[in-house]
């Protein structure tokens, strides 16, 4: 190829990148949570966040998840560490709220102003929230201490999360090939 066939082909491949009107971004996801948001007992890659994002890149979404889950976290150490965690651009937080409050001594009071406040700070910074906090939590979901999801759990959660992600937005169209683009038409038939 030529200096100025590499040029031209160079030129209108940055045309057609800048005229696309389905640019890709990348939606990006934060998990905030406890323990079970980082994956105790079942390693990160088995945890929610992690096959959250796989999940919605099968779909077509491109998605990055921060796991920002710490052990042993309350609501109120989820609350004062919200800002650094979940950093500008964050298009969606799944706050885990997890039963450490409770646990630890804390009331129920406490964790729903929490979590409200979690929720308000997000919200005004534009950023969408999904709470996933289910009363009661399914027996089976539980490792042998019962306190820790299984992988299992993991699963479903990251399911149940993708369906409600996906409800809201619209994965970014396939571009068609350039080998459909330019293929003629078939011949007309004759009667």
């Amino acid at each position: 190829m030529t200096l100025r066939g590499f040029a031209l082909t160079a030129i209108f491949a940055l045309l057609a990148a800048l005229l696309s009107p389905f640019q890709a971004q990348a939606l990006n996801i934060v998990a905030i949570g406890a323990s079970n948001t980082s994956g105790l007992g079942v390693g990160a890659q088995n945890a929610y966040p992690a096959l959250l994002e796989a999940l919605l890149r099968k779909k077509g979404i491109d998605a990055h998840v921060t796991n920002a889950g710490a052990l042993g976290d309350v609501t109120a150490g989820m609350r004062n560490r919200l800002d650094a965690a979940v950093p500008k651009g964050t298009d969606i937080v799944v706050l885990q709220p997890g039963a450490n409050d409770l646990r630890f001594f804390g009331s129920k009071e406490a964790r729903s102003a929490n979590v409200e406040a979690m929720k308000q700070r997000l919200h005004a910074r534009g950023i969408r929230v999904i709470v996933y906090d289910p009363d009661p939590v399914p027996r089976d979901f539980y490792q042998w201490d019962g306190i820790h999801f299984n992988a299992a759990a993991h699963a479903k959660i990251a399911a149940t999360l993708v369906a409600q992600i996906t409800a809201t937005i619209k994965p970014t169209p396939e571009k068609p090939t350039p080998a459909a683009q330019t293929a003629a038409p078939p011949p007309a038939s004759k009667p």
